[in-house]
């Protein structure tokens, strides 16, 4: 009991400072950013570039939205990839913009339970895609990190050993997932009260090649946004670490973390206007623009949802 306390509030204390600091972050770094130079960078963005960029990101919701398609092939459910990708297209949208609870876990309930889905039968298609996320991102971190591809400033408490470190680490599990679903006889994992049946190699293998390049199509977009001297394997490492300070700060979008991360570890490799101009491009066409169809698509959802309420409803 007082572990679970501790934890508790070590978690909710963590939080905390994360949302006092990143502000404070925020304000000196943006203290002296020059507006100017950020509009013209916005400014500067050709229709192309823009249509391009938008492309990318519809890239990155397409492989994103697969993971449901895995979860079918794992649970053997019978929806059709027609009312599998709609529904994992608008869950992601609201999941990036309004936190995991939202749209990862609520929203996703609400719409495969209309469209008939069990309880337990939802849970497995959350885990297995939940796992395709962060087993492809261990692998992809994981290599990034270990080769040292980040540079870290000097002032870093981790340092460039500690993140090579990291990385071997996750490097580790992700191989080690691979070698448990390959190899393992048991196939049936409990932990506390959640149950995990692993996947075939196959699937695994699909899993993390899936997860993997989605982690790389959203650092894709990123790079085609910032001027030609970015040295993508930097870009994709740093959206990797700023990604998990934003799980950990809990702010819906990663609002500001990402920004803060990206400045403080590119500060001197790139003009901070150009780069803050890059990652509002970066927020438009990844969040907002999705968003915008994600709502408008779920509202199609609910009405069909409602039209098949009703059909099926005894006279």
């Amino acid at each position: 009991m007082a572990q679970k306390t501790w934890q508790f509030w070590g978690k909710r204390l963590f939080t905390v400072a994360f949302l006092i600091l990143i502000p404070v972050l925020l304000y000196f770094l943006a203290r002296n950013l020059d507006w100017n130079e950020v509009r013209q960078s916005l400014l500067a963005y050709q229709p192309g570039t823009l249509a391009i960029g938008l492309a990318l990101a519809l890239c990155s919701y397409l492989l994103f939205a697969s993971y449901d398609l895995l979860a079918r092939a794992y649970t053997g459910h019978h929806l059709s990839a027609r009312q599998v990708l709609p529904v994992a297209f608008v869950c992601y949208a609201f999941n990036l913009n309004f936190t995991t609870w939202v749209g990862g876990v609520a929203l996703r309930y609400r719409l495969y339970s209309r469209l008939g889905l069990d309880t337990p039968t939802i849970t497995r298609i959350l885990t297995l895609g939940l796992l395709t996320n962060w087993m492809g991102y261990m692998l992809l971190a994981g290599s990034v990190f270990a080769l040292g591809l980040v540079k870290l400033p000097a002032n870093w408490a981790v340092g460039a050993s500690g993140l090579r470190l990291i990385g071997v680490l996750l490097l580790a599990i992700a191989i080690g997932y691979l070698l448990a679903c390959g190899l393992a006889k048991k196939r049936t994992w409990r932990w506390r009260e959640h149950e995990v049946t692993l996947p075939s190699l196959r699937l695994a293998l699909c899993q993390v090649a899936l997860g993997a390049s989605n982690w790389a199509m959203m650092a894709l977009l990123i790079y085609w946004l910032l001027p030609g001297e970015a040295f993508y394997p930097s870009i994709l490492g740093i959206l990797l670490i700023s990604c998990v300070a934003g799980v950990v700060a809990h702010i819906p979008a990663g609002l500001g973390v990402l920004e803060t991360v990206f400045l403080a570890l590119l500060h001197g490799q790139l003009g901070q206007g150009t780069l803050v101009a890059a990652l509002l491009g970066y927020r438009t066409l990844y969040y907002l623009v999705p968003l915008v169809v994600a709502v408008l698509t779920y509202l199609i959802l609910e009405k069909r949802a409602k039209a098949m309420r009703q059909r099926d409803k005894p006279a």
